[in-house]
């Protein structure tokens, strides 16, 4: 499994060379595209880019610069395109798809492009950006109206959009090793969220079988959306749309269903003889570690000291 961070940076070359260097850096990470320095002088960047269940996060730093797709590019690049989700993070950017005018970015927020298309990113301070790489497929089971929200400024600062950029900035932060498809599914399902997609209608009661079996499977390591779906005779975009629909995910629908079967053993006097590792075990959590964080997260106490607190209705994260 590919778990490695690949880092590109000006650092390795001399400085008259640093120019040159970035624009092959940047055609080697991503797709065959144009780069424009603000200045070739003092220039300086640096890409890195690991894996997230299929989807690729790259966090870019650097000098000011201007980065184009042209459709001779396009050409060059055959087959292999993606969308690309941008999450500026300190400074204004500004983002146009084909012709259309270009959408301000400001810090926090966010923007979709597709490289099947020209599109214009320019950062006329610096380049403070987490660029994550997105299968065209993978991103049409969860926006099937992808393309109305090209070169669209998508809120950081509010609602939905709020969650996602800081969902972002946390997948940037994280190790390779703790990134993976319930990440990648998550990430997704926020896109859908910030996004507002209008899903179809359900089927009637489809959200509550889809609730069941999550119930009755969520101890299963390595569970996923694609299984439920197969369990519950639906596909997967049928699956996301009818969780979207009713405010949830499939990450945030597994964690609590694991997180509330472990508060309940935490507090089970019939569990006192097992080990927090074990209960986090019987709960889906391969990993002690993983465990922790969660519990931490959704309870505001690490396992040990749930299991002393009072007695209490779970319902959300603390």
């Amino acid at each position: 499994m590919e778990c490695a961070i690949r880092t590109w940076s000006t650092d390795a070359v001399p400085a008259a060379q640093r120019a040159d260097y970035w624009v092959g850096a940047v055609c080697d990470c991503f797709l065959d595209m144009e780069v424009e320095p603000g200045q070739r002088q003092a220039f300086s960047a640096t890409l890195a880019s690991m894996p997230c269940g299929g989807l690729r996060v790259n966090r870019v730093s650097g000098s000011a610069q201007r980065v184009r797709r042209t459709l001779q590019g396009i050409r060059r690049s055959g087959g292999d395109n993606f969308y690309y989700l941008l999450c500026k993070e300190s400074s204004p950017c500004h983002v146009a798809q084909d012709d259309a005018g270009a959408a301000r970015l400001l810090p926090g927020d966010l923007a979709l492009i597709d490289s099947r298309r020209r599109y214009l990113l320019e950062f006329p301070e610096a380049v403070d950006t987490v660029s994550i790489q997105i299968p065209i497929g993978w991103l049409d089971t969860w926006l099937p109206a992808a393309d109305r929200w090209l070169g669209r400024r998508v809120d950081g600062a509010a609602g939905w959009g709020r969650v996602l950029s800081a969902y972002v900035t946390q997948l940037r932060a994280e190790q390779p090793a703790r990134l993976g498809t319930l990440q990648a599914e998550h990430l997704g399902g926020l896109l859908s969220l910030a996004c507002g997609a209008a899903p179809e209608a359900p089927r009637p009661g489809l959200l509550q079988r889809i609730e069941h079996c999550v119930r009755q499977r969520f101890g299963e390591h390595g569970l996923t959306a694609a299984n439920v779906a197969d369990d519950v005779g639906v596909s997967l975009r049928t699956l996301h749309r009818a969780l979207s629909a009713g405010g949830s995910t499939f990450a945030l629908l597994l964690m609590r269903e694991r997180m509330a079967v472990a508060q309940r053993m935490l507090h089970a006097p019939s569990h006192r003889h097992l080990t927090v590792a074990e209960i986090g075990r019987r709960a889906g959590f391969l990993d002690p570690s993983h465990f922790a964080r969660a519990c931490r997260q959704w309870c505001g106490r690490t396992p040990a000291q749930e299991r002393c607190a009072p007695t209490q209705a779970f319902d959300s994260p603390h």
